[in-house]
């Protein structure tokens, strides 16, 4: 699924459009990863540069986060909704909002919250480079 997204946008005539319709495709992606808990997944889609801001405003690097997803077998469901793209040439930003369901030492949790996710096209690829999440409470 992510082969192609190694071609450059010129050579592909590729609109901004069609990049949000990747980017979208690859936030999916980053959803099931997270629920599988599937690091090497994740691995393909951040930068190795890659700044995450948790919900509890603590600050994980791309490493720091792969192995929270990877031990956290607690997520059941992570659902995205009411999303947007805004493309800007090499960069694209994704506003939505989530909600995640699971188990955390022993007690059931849903989360809902607003997200926001910075992709940058490097050497032909979309990668995310920085994110964070931010609980809402009801």
């Amino acid at each position: 699924m992510l082969v192609g997204l190694a071609l450059p946008a010129a050579a592909r005539g590729q609109s901004d459009s069609d990049t949000a319709s990747k980017i979208l495709a690859m936030e999916s992606v980053w959803n099931q990863a997270e629920e599988k808990g599937d690091a090497r997944a994740l691995s393909l889609i951040f930068d190795d540069a890659m700044i995450y801001v948790d919900e509890d405003g603590s600050v994980m690097t791309k490493t720091e986060f792969l192995a929270h997803a990877k031990e956290s077998g607690g997520l059941q469901s992570l659902t995205t909704f009411i999303m947007s793209v805004h493309v800007y040439g090499d960069t694209a930003i994704v506003a939505g909002s989530y909600r995640a369901k699971g188990v955390d030492k022993g007690r059931p949790f849903q989360r809902n919250g607003r997200f926001m996710d910075i992709w940058a096209r490097k050497k032909g690829n979309w990668v995310c480079v920085a994110a964070q999440a931010t609980p809402v409470l009801h």
